[in-house]
């Protein structure tokens, strides 16, 4: 499979996993274009034209042509420096990587993180949050986190895999769309009473489970397991963590329960207010979660030789 196929692959899953749906997908690619259509030639040389295709601004070729044959990659949820030396050494023992494949974005995926971060606004709305409310919290946080990128030696990595000439990419957000889709069908299909119930049902995906032997499986840290579970959200794409203050915005439109896979103490001490309970589902279970359910769709019959690291574990389906 080429390095280009994959991507393409990626990017139509994500579009497919969006919990804002192909039409609202559709309606950004198409305000990006006429905001391209209107720049001057200088500013149009200046775009990243990979933002008219791909509504994914963490998830990016970071190096290499998309000519590149890939048959066997290095897959971790953050690949760094380390990881791009250990990819050279397994080469050197017989084990050529074609592609290093990282969840957590690098390079200039990781500088447009925050841009990612509008389309909780459009999910919070589908929560009940009015839009003009969840844009307006959502605008100082997405400031916020675009500033706190702006020192960041983000290519350290990139220039590693340049010099020693393998291809490198990051799938962010189409896998967070992965894992809150899976969760969410689970969660509308099937009944929970208590907050106990939503996390037996996290037990039993075989990612979480598997978490549990690093203790880092899925925990209630706010409210009771008796407690009733309520209308259940799970909060698990969209760059990084929101805002604090759509917390109140979620209890007043009858949210419950809410599924994620981190969350701030400042967040945690916002719920508590609003009477929010809250399992964290696990970072890197998530993140395993979604990544394996991207890998099945994009290679169903196991043509490609996966190696794991940096915290992913293989799960087919």
């Amino acid at each position: 499979m080429k390095l280009s196929d994959i991507y393409n692959s990626v990017i139509t899953r994500g579009i497919a996993y969006d919990p804002r749906g192909k039409d609202a997908v559709k309606k950004q690619l198409d305000t990006i274009k006429k905001k391209y259509e209107k720049l001057s030639a200088e500013e149009k040389n200046e775009f990243d034209k990979e933002r008219l295709i791909n509504p994914y601004g963490d998830t990016r070729i970071l190096h290499g042509q998309g000519k590149e044959e890939i048959r066997r990659i290095l897959l971790g949820i953050d690949l760094e420096v380390g990881e791009v030396l250990l990819a050279d050494y397994l080469a050197s023992h017989g084990r050529k990587i074609d592609l290093l494949l990282s969840h957590h974005p690098e390079g200039r995926a990781l500088a447009n993180l925050y841009e990612v971060m509008n389309m909780q606004a459009e999910i919070f709305h589908q929560y009940g949050v009015p839009i003009n409310v969840a844009e307006g919290i959502m605008d100082s946080r997405v400031k916020e986190i675009e500033r706190k990128l702006l020192p960041v030696n983000h290519r350290r990595a990139i220039d590693a895999a340049r010099l020693l000439n393998i291809p490198f990419m990051c799938v962010h957000t189409p896998a967070d769309n992965a894992v809150t889709n899976y969760l969410m069908k689970i969660f509308k299909r099937e009944k929970f009473d208590k907050v106990s119930d939503v996390l037996a049902r996290l037990k039993k995906i075989p990612e979480y489970k598997e978490s549990f032997k690093q203790n880092a499986g899925p925990k209630i840290v706010m409210g009771s397991p008796d407690k009733s579970a309520g209308k259940i959200m799970v909060d698990m794409t969209g760059g990084t963590e929101g805002s604090a203050k759509v917390l109140e915005k979620f209890s007043q439109a009858g949210v419950g329960t809410m599924v994620c896979m981190h969350m701030s103490e400042k967040h945690i001490e916002e719920a508590r207010k609003h009477h929010l309970s809250i399992i964290i589902a696990g970072h890197i279970a998530s993140d395993t979660l979604g990544l394996n359910l991207i890998l099945d769709d994009l290679d169903p019959k196991g043509k490609i030789d996966v190696i794991p690291c940096s915290g992913f574990t293989r799960v087919k389906r």
